[in-house]
């Protein structure tokens, strides 16, 4: 044990705020604040002011478990990885590689995620690797690689939100979903800035807004083309940047036209004033922000409603300006390094193209195998997971919960139950970890070090606090171990290192030249200047800029010789062949799945405060639990009237996919012919037994957020 504080940062949502893990006597720690991290300034939310609670044994793994006559019972690690190697091997030779699926999540650190996609690569040989972070951000990621040729979450510092004209959040809770951001949102109105709120809730974050605009679930894109009309209408278009920076305005202007106020206002049930006031408020600053997050994104057509707002965000000159532009506010800890370094089906680290020729001989040559010898790109998460039992028999899992997180979760259920072998990596004993052959117990994030990259594409440094217990070890230890057992030439074992910061320089080398390249990020540095902005070439400083746009948190003399990094993108050019930004045609189209007769009602769902993603470490918090013991249904008093539900009597919301029950609780902060769910629970009140998971043709994200269902009592 440590014996003063480590300065470390939250081991949930895509903030990473800073904190300080200091000893207690009866040997486990207490966190406390650390003011200098720029992001939250020592502020925490209750998840993250309870996260050492999870470090007990009393709730988390401390041995590995095999299955024996249907039951997991207590094994040595040699016994347990050598098991693992023996169902994966097997599998390999009865069915080829392709019948072993690995799927990664938006967790794992950096250095796990760059390894578990080069195992799954070059010692599986598979092509089937996804990870749960496709769930999340791929349709902003999707919509940002067109519009601009790069992908990062935010291409600015949050420091900068406060000091904006307007920003239109979009489908983002962060009340609920990341409190400690509140506060930037909080001082741009402080500041005379305007906060406009697009979502089908009265949340909290909505109520903080200037004005909220409540559209019927999935047809956000419609919103969009919209406003985007009314600025076209309005002689509001910044048409010296359009011409200088731009291309494809004449076909996205065409398609927005077709969307005139009134026809929007039908679609979406947002009014005409109102939007013409949101077009006023964004367009009057000189500088304004579009910020989305889970809401446009998880639709079947999430890819082209991303591409809305940021059409939007082009049509008036937005983007590659100061304290402007279009960001996507990340979700997952590491949901913006976990889909960087490989462990995404379609990529190499560095944010690489698996099927580009140059990108595949660049890390082949760092991994030391022949580039033909890696695999093509593989099926998308939800994809992978349906094949499941059929083309893939073996599953090797890490950091995910997918029979509580997935769409239609009964059948992702069913999947996982008829594989011919499963082995999880986990903390605790998940809902899938409990069908699993094989658990072990892995450490997380107090017990270990290794980088995470934050929704600002800032690099940060967690340290380790404490000694895990005997008989927990890492993921890098695991693939290592398996790398030496799976294969038969003498050495490969050594390209499979247990050390973060050994693992770190190959990812570092990796990268080098690719979209994301960490080249010049070192572990001394992000521990010196409070992290680093990708992208962060080695060598010298070509490219860097002005010394003013290094990382604003680092003293000016740290590095003089090497990349600032570089928090604020695209202010001289975009990332594109011709640096100009892409306006993308997109037209308004239904969710996959309208409410019909039989199905009359919307579902939508989300998180809430006191609980993070699946809910698989959060709900073994006490406090957490206390303050958010379990599912609810949120529906409107007029819909809880027609179905004969008071508060607190219990509902049965059925899809096409199945049935969930919860209790009601009856509010007018939502749409009546919307229902809410949380989705962090499993058994009866499983949302996700409900969710569609029709997948948008580009990013294959699935539509999570609206689908038809019907309403029922539940009697005794």
């Amino acid at each position: 044990m440590r014996t003063t504080s480590t300065p470390t940062h939250c081991p949930y949502c895509a903030l990473q705020c800073g904190m300080n893990l200091s000893p207690l006597p009866n040997g486990g720690v207490e966190v406390t604040e650390r003011a200098d991290f720029p992001v939250n300034r020592g502020a925490l939310c209750g998840k993250g002011r309870t996260a050492p609670a999870v470090l007990s044994s009393r709730v988390r793994l401390t041995s590995p478990l095999v299955r024996s006559e249907g039951t997991l019972v207590p094994a040595t690690w040699d016994e347990a990885l050598d098991r693992i190697a023996e169902g994966l091997r097997r599998t390999r030779t009865e069915h080829g590689p392709d019948a072993c699926g690995v799927f990664g999540g938006g967790g794992l650190t950096n250095e796990k995620a760059y390894t578990l996609g080069k195992f799954a690569r070059i010692v599986l040989g598979t092509s089937q690797i996804d990870y749960n972070g496709r769930f999340c951000m791929s349709s902003a990621a999707a919509a940002g690689m067109k519009a601009f040729g790069l992908d990062r979450g935010l291409p600015f510092p949050l420091e900068d939100i406060p000091r904006t004209g307007c920003v239109i959040l979009v489908g983002s809770n962060l009340a609920e979903t990341m409190p400690p951001a509140l506060r930037y949102f909080n001082e741009l109105r402080e500041n005379g800035g305007t906060l406009i709120v697009v979502d089908p809730r009265r949340t909290r974050t909505a109520e903080q807004a200037d004005l909220h605009l409540a559209p019927r679930p999935g047809t956000d894109l419609a919103l969009a083309l919209g406003l985007l009309h009314l600025v076209v209408a309005e002689g509001r278009t910044d048409e010296a940047y359009i011409q200088e920076r731009t291309s494809g305005w004449e076909e996205a202007r065409a398609a927005a036209m077709a969307h005139w106020p009134e026809y929007v206002e039908r679609i979406t049930g947002v009014s005409v004033p109102q939007l013409r006031e949101a077009v006023r408020m964004f367009c009057e600053p000189e500088s304004a922000m579009v910020l989305t997050a889970r809401g446009p994104e998880q639709q079947s057509k999430g890819t082209d409603t991303v591409g809305a707002w940021i059409n939007l965000c082009l049509a008036t000159g937005r983007p590659g300006r100061p304290l402007s532009g279009y960001g996507c506010l990340t979700g997952q800890g590491n949901g913006q390094g976990g889909r960087e370094h490989g462990q995404k089906a379609d990529q190499l680290p560095g944010y690489r193209k698996l099927d580009d020729p140059e990108a595949r001989r660049h890390v082949a040559e760092v991994w030391g195998v022949d580039p033909d010898s890696l695999p093509g790109p593989g099926r998308s998460a939800y994809e992978l997971l349906d094949a499941l039992g059929t083309d893939i028999r073996a599953l090797l899992l890490m950091g995910s919960n997918p029979v509580v997180s997935a769409p239609r979760a009964a059948h992702i259920e069913d999947r996982i139950r008829s594989l011919d072998f499963l082995a999880v990596c986990d903390v605790v004993l998940s809902e899938t970890a409990a069908l699993a052959d094989v658990v072990l117990p892995v450490t997380q994030w107090a017990e270990e070090t290794g980088t995470t990259t934050n929704l600002e594409g800032r690099v940060l440094l967690r340290r380790q606090a404490i000694t895990p217990p005997d008989g927990v070890h890492s993921d890098l230890h695991v693939l290592h171990e398996l790398a030496a057992r799976l294969d038969v030439e003498e050495g490969l074992k050594k390209g499979f290192p247990t050390d973060p910061e050994e693992v770190f320089d190959e990812l570092r080398r990796a990268s080098a030249g690719g979209s994301a390249d960490y080249s010049g990020i070192t572990y001394r540095r992000l521990a010196e200047e409070n992290g680093v902005f990708w992208p962060c070439p080695a060598g010298g400083d070509e490219g860097s800029g002005d010394r003013e746009d290094a990382s604003p948190d680092a003293p000016p003399y740290a590095f003089p010789d090497v990349h600032p990094g570089t928090p604020r993108l695209f202010l001289d050019r975009f990332a594109t062949e011709d640096g100009r930004a892409r306006f993308v045609p997109v037209s308004h189209r239904a969710i996959a799945e309208e409410p019909d007769d039989e199905y009359p009602v919307l579902l939508t769902t989300g998180r809430v405060v006191a609980q993070y993603q699946s809910g698989a470490q959060t709900r073994r918090v006490d406090e957490l639990n206390a303050a958010a013991p379990g599912p609810f249904v949120e529906l409107h008093p007029r819909l809880a009237e027609r179905l004969g539900a008071a508060e607190g009597d219990p509902v049965a919301v059925v899809s096409r996919r199945g049935r969930a029950v919860a209790p009601a609780r009856i509010t007018r902060a939502i749409r009546p012919d919307t229902v809410f769910m949380p989705f962090h629970w499993p058994g009866e009140g499983r949302a996700n037994t409900l969710t569609n998971p029709a997948l948008d043709p580009t990013s294959r994200m699935p539509e999570f957020k609206a689908c038809a269902v019907r309403l029922e009592t539940v009697r005794d």
